[in-house]
């Protein structure tokens, strides 16, 4: 937790505190009891007592009672019953206590082109529900934020949570997003440059609302719980016509100093390429980036040995590998996760693989996402988590640490 070198009492509580209900946690975590004392009476799964806690964090057994009292005050901790759980001995049995992962709620949220979703979870990110609903690639930036809002209530009125108990709200969205939720640029949907995306959720979630690059979400939703679980240097590739890409550093996303690190969809740029829509184009015509069927069709087309449609695959691939050899190059991931529409579309993995290998000082391991749509959410919930664990259990610097707009 840090030394402490001042004579603050209240950030010495602050830190008891936290300690404490880190310790609570991490026993509701293991889903049994901590520890054993002549004392405990035997353990409730999920709980300790106080002779576990004055172990485990090493504070006095008046200091941890004076502690327990204030985290029960505020709803986090609640006393367990002597006879939920455990072997009853002679003489009264220990007093044990729990976190209550159900004390608050977060939200995981992505918006996109096509669909606005959430997943809502408890305090230990126990997902408790989920919701998916469509909206028009033309939509504005009022009708999308619109149809986010009634689809939210939605899965709160289904969960039965109350909108006052959410603590945190994390949010994957398109465009480069600046540190207080800003979009500061966005091609994909309209009205979204400029948009104070974080201010105006604020408004109707009335908690900290978190926004990020959905790119960025996604890959934080694959260290945590996908395709890169277990590695500290990931890059992970949304792959369309206009592709984008998250990455970890040393097991921390890095968002560079605008928010703007990843954006490889621009690298075109610099040798005068042809543009994204005009990649994978079998007419000379320029495709919406947007219309995904109408792309599809196109590796549809080249499957069944259309010559156009081949040399335009082979264009999308060629440039799909370029795009993600120079974040490659530039950052030595250990994995590269490949998600997106394209990414469930034949012939794009192998070649990419292949190409990487070629091209690559190192050639990192490339996989297909493992959360597929889900992602975005994910990750947007994982920083809900993030929030909330760094305010309650006031522990280093977590993987996805930055501003939320309150």
């Amino acid at each position: 937790m840090g030394r402490l070198t001042g004579g603050d009492p209240s950030l010495l509580r602050r830190i008891n505190s936290a300690v404490v209900l880190h310790a609570l946690r991490a026993a509701g975590a293991s889903g049994t009891a901590t520890g054993g004392g002549p004392d405990d009476g035997g353990g409730c799964a999920g709980s300790a007592s106080l002779t576990d806690l004055t172990r485990v964090t090493g504070l006095s057994r008046p200091t941890v009672e004076g502690v327990i009292d204030g985290l029960a005050d505020s709803g986090l901790v609640v006393e367990v019953p002597a006879e939920e759980g455990g072997v009853r001995r002679q003489g009264r049995p220990a007093r044990r206590f729990r976190f209550r992962a159900e004390a608050g709620h977060l939200l995981g949220i992505e918006i996109g082109a096509h669909r606005v979703a959430a997943i809502l979870s408890d305090l230990d990110g126990n997902v408790l529900g989920s919701i998916v609903r469509e909206v028009s690639e033309k939509a504005s930036a009022d009708e999308r934020l619109e149809r986010l809002r009634s689809s939210v209530a939605d899965l709160l009125r289904r969960a039965g949570v109350a909108r006052f108990s959410l603590r945190a709200v994390g949010v994957g969205s398109p465009g480069v997003v600046e540190a207080d939720g800003t979009v500061h640029l966005c091609t994909a949907l309209p009205g979204w440059t400029g948009l104070p995306l974080g201010e105006r959720l604020r408004r109707s979630f009335r908690c900290p609302v978190l926004v990020e690059n959905d790119a960025n979400t996604a890959a934080v939703a694959e260290h945590w719980k996908g395709a890169a679980a277990g590695s500290d240097d990931v890059v992970f590739v949304l792959a369309g016509l206009s592709p984008g890409a998250g990455s970890l550093i040393g097991g921390r996303l890095h968002r560079g100093f605008g928010g703007a690190a990843g954006e490889i969809g621009a690298l075109h740029l610099l040798g005068q390429e042809a543009a994204p829509e005009e990649v994978l184009s079998t007419t000379g015509e320029p495709l919406n980036p947007l219309d995904e069927a109408q792309v599809a069709h196109v590796f549809s087309l080249a499957r069944d040995g259309d010559a156009r449609a081949r040399a335009a695959v082979d264009r999308f691939v060629r440039r799909l590998v370029h795009d993600t050899a120079a974040l490659v190059l530039a950052l030595d991931p250990e994995v590269v996760v490949v998600g997106g529409w394209a990414a469930g579309l034949d012939g794009v993995l192998a070649p990419l693989r292949d190409e990487l290998a070629r091209y690559c000082l190192r050639p990192p391991q490339v996989t297909l996402s493992l959360l597929g749509e889900a992602a975005v959410t994910t990750g947007a919930l994982r920083l809900a988590l993030d929030h909330v664990e760094q305010e309650l259990f006031a522990v280093d610097s977590t993987v996805t640490t930055r501003r939320a707009s309150h």
